[in-house]
């Protein structure tokens, strides 16, 4: 698989639902969270609509509004994650092809996630593809936002590329609303936590099937307007 010489020259991807499959790991977490202060753990279908969002958008879900309860939930959330779970997910199948491809391709990439910092670049770093990402722009560990916009600015800004020859790849609105914010190409992947209708609703101008479609996506794009 090659890139045939499209105009995208930066190609920004989500981490959890995009390039890896994190659910093993997150889910284990939010239950040993939950479990350790005796509140109800709502179902794995349910919980798993938690991937994405910041855990003090969710753990008032099932918390309520008291912050030092939620405080206590993410400290122990993260008690668990960073000893196991960050350790605990797969790579989704074509996803290390098509990041080749884009690399040797000329296309300038990073990962624009909304996990905290203290483990997004850890969990890069351990990808056997994450030496092609340039950076990896992550959440603070103390923001209850997911700060997607201000994020995909950032690496705007840092690349020197224009927003019409950069692409935000996610699995999730946040993904192509943050896109949107700022002139950026929005494609969505349907092998994610989210699904086609999400991301049709929230303006996607491609969905892709598969990561062996991204690379004709990102192609074909640079020379498409936005219309959203």
């Amino acid at each position: 698989m090659t890139l045939s010489g499209g105009e995208t020259r930066l190609a920004l991807f989500d981490l959890d639902g995009t390039l890896i499959d994190s659910e093993i790991g997150i889910l284990a977490s939010i239950e040993y969270a939950l479990t350790r202060l005796g509140a109800a753990v709502p179902s794995r279908a349910e919980l798993r609509r938690w991937i994405g969002p910041p855990l003090r958008a969710t753990f008032p879900l099932v918390l309520g509004d008291d912050a030092a309860l939620i405080e206590r939930a993410v400290a122990l959330y993260r008690e668990h994650f960073g000893a196991i779970g960050w350790r605990e997910y797969v790579i989704y199948p074509g996803i290390a092809e098509t990041v080749e491809a884009l690399a040797r391709g000329g296309v300038r990439l990073a990962v624009v996630t909304s996990k905290v910092d203290l483990y997004a670049g850890k969990i890069v770093a351990s990808l056997p593809f994450g030496a092609h990402f340039a950076k990896v722009y992550a959440v603070g560990g103390g923001s209850a936002h997911s700060e997607k916009a201000a994020m995909i600015a950032n690496a705007l800004a840092e690349s020197g590329i224009a927003a019409d020859a950069a692409a935000m790849i996610g699995d999730r609105h946040f993904d192509v609303e943050g896109a949107l914010a700022n002139g950026v190409r929005a494609i969505g992947v349907s092998w994610g936590f989210g699904d086609r209708a999400e991301l049709a609703a929230a303006g996607a101008h491609a969905i892709a099937a598969s990561p062996r479609e991204l690379v004709a996506l990102l192609d074909r794009a640079a020379a498409c307007a936005l219309t959203g």
